[in-house]
């Protein structure tokens, strides 16, 4: 008996995670896939995982902490697997360079572009940066990200800065240019 109201439990605090955090797993898994037919599966995984994961949570951390740290785990596994399968190149920050526009800004609006772009440059950074950056643009300090990824606030913050001013370069290049 006492194993049934366990799992009632696990899948009571499951729905109220996936209920608060379901958009931000959907960002998340976006920033990790950009095919649309496999990142359907990472969430589903990332759902799958976190809710086995509420069998052993005991708040040892925050439980948005917790969310993000299965979600990018899943997901850093995910993308392991993946460049694997395609041996696709995935590069450090000092090495990354941003893809060239292939659309029409015409037909597109400035903001989605950006968005593209932004995407496109994460989605070719190395598996660290990659997790750093989209916890960044969840708005969790250099603190919470640090309690995700195991790396201390100072290192989160220099890598932080470091993708910033690597995702900065094109526009203050144009700046410069015009």
């Amino acid at each position: 008996m006492g194993h049934s109201r366990s799992n009632q439990d696990r899948d009571a605090r499951y729905a109220v995670a996936a209920r608060s955090h379901g958009a931000a797993i959907e960002r998340l898994a976006r920033g990790y896939e950009a095919d649309a037919e496999l990142r359907r599966d990472l969430v589903q995984e990332i759902h799958a995982a976190l809710w086995r994961s509420y069998g052993y949570f005991e708040g040892q951390c925050s439980e948005r902490t917790w969310v993000y740290r299965i979600a990018h785990n899943v997901a850093v596994s995910h993308l392991i697997a993946r460049r694997r399968l395609k041996r696709e190149s995935l590069t450090g920050l000092d090495a990354v360079e941003l893809i060239p526009d292939g659309g029409d800004l015409e037909r597109e609006t400035a903001g989605r572009w950006i968005v593209e772009q932004l995407l496109a440059t994460i989605h070719r950074l190395a598996p660290a940066d990659r997790q750093v950056m989209l916890l960044y643009l969840e708005d969790l300090s250099a603190a919470e990200i640090g309690e995700v990824t195991g790396m201390s606030a100072g290192a989160v913050a220099v890598r932080i800065h470091r993708i910033k001013a690597l995702l900065a370069r094109p526009y203050a290049e144009k700046g410069a240019m015009e």
